[in-house]
């Protein structure tokens, strides 16, 4: 694929940032301000990085006001310019170009709709009365299962499948490998033996979602597992059945959310975090990362569980204090009462 190039003036014009430097200086990628080179731009969001903008070789930096002030070499000036570096990066997608068509290796029934402008790739498999939208490209050896539909702008990589009565809105990205409808863990146990719940709901995905590769998300029991608006996913996350995510929640990877677990928006939800079944969480909650939540949560803030990290050896006297909490606690409860005893009360004379 050709490069793209861009000038540093039309960037700069693209963000409303201030040029400082030559407008005509030619761009052709991004890179990190330890490996960018003459023709790259970098960026500084993070302080712990601004020990590299000083020796760094890049063409341009995205920098605040405050930090060019201490750097000498060109520079558009933002401010947020993490954000400017996601708006910028879209100009420099190396994504294979793809063609409306369907491949002839695909099987597509034929009470399936699929739009003209849809791309359809090798090996895919689209089942009855399915509905792919305008421009929906989807990627080799995927499965849409019956009476699924995929909005307009839909992107699914290799390998994606949406089992039957999915629901994906407009513009949904899914990466490789995420399986979407898959029956939720629903068994009745009768003395000692596992029966069968069948899953009779479906999956409902609103518009701009982003799903990670290998992520899940559970059908529901009876109603529809929903995800919201702008919800973003990273990879090898767990939703069971009948889990509802609000508008505008983040989640990283290797979370876990058990069934019925409604999460509000504008959440934040770090790595590894596990929450038990059944409980609400409201609205603008932060939880940080290896979290376990087991209740519900009613107030807006951040939330932490666990122990963070320290050397082994302080690990293993921590640990054997958290085992003799129980005993120091019953202990300190007889030494309060023995001392209640032998304590004279005071009475209203001596108060006065």
């Amino acid at each position: 694929m050709a490069s793209v190039v861009h000038t540093l003036g039309d960037l700069a014009e693209r963000l409303g940032a201030t040029l400082r430097g030559d407008s005509g200086k030619l761009i052709s990628g991004l890179a990190t301000l330890q490996e960018a080179g003459p023709e790259q731009l970098s960026f500084l969001a993070n302080a712990q990085y601004r020990k590299y903008l000083a020796g760094s070789t890049a063409g341009a930096v995205l920098l605040t006001a405050k930090d060019a002030a201490d750097y000498a070499g060109m520079a558009l000036i933002v401010d947020n310019p993490y954000l400017a570096y996601a708006r910028l990066s879209h100009l420099f997608e190396t994504r294979p170009q793809t063609q409306p068509g369907i491949h002839p290796s695909a099987i597509v029934d034929p009470s399936a709709h699929v739009d003209p402008t849809a791309c359809i790739a090798p090996n895919v498999v689209i089942e009855a009365d399915a509905w792919v939208g305008p421009d929906v490209v989807i990627g080799a050896q995927s499965f849409v299962g019956a009476r699924s539909r995929i909005g307009a702008g839909g992107r699914l990589a290799a390998r994606v499948t949406l089992c039957h009565d999915v629901y994906i809105g407009e513009r949904v990205v899914i990466q490789p490998g995420a399986v979407i409808g898959g029956e939720g863990f629903g068994f009745a146990n009768q003395q000692g033996s596992w029966e069968k719940i069948a899953q009779l709901g479906g999956v409902r995905i609103g518009d701009d979602v982003e799903i990670g590769a290998n992520t899940t998300i559970d059908r529901g029991a009876l109603s529809d597992t929903v995800i919201g608006n702008g919800v973003k996913l990273d990879n090898q996350i767990m939703i069971a059945h009948n889990v509802q995510i609000g508008d505008n929640t983040a989640m990283a990877g290797c979370t876990g959310i058990s069934g019925s677990t409604k999460i509000g928006r504008n959440c934040m939800i770090a790595g590894g975090v596990g929450l038990v079944g059944h409980i609400e969480i409201c609205d603008n909650v932060f939880i940080t990362g290896m979290t376990m939540v087991t209740k519900s949560i009613t107030e807006p803030g951040s939330y932490s569980s666990g122990t963070a990290m320290q050397p082994a050896a302080e690990w293993r006297k921590s640990v054997a204090r958290i085992r003799q909490l129980d005993d120091m606690a019953r202990r300190l409860q007889h030494v309060e009462k023995c001392l209640a005893a032998v304590t004279p009360k005071g009475d209203a004379s001596s108060d006065a």
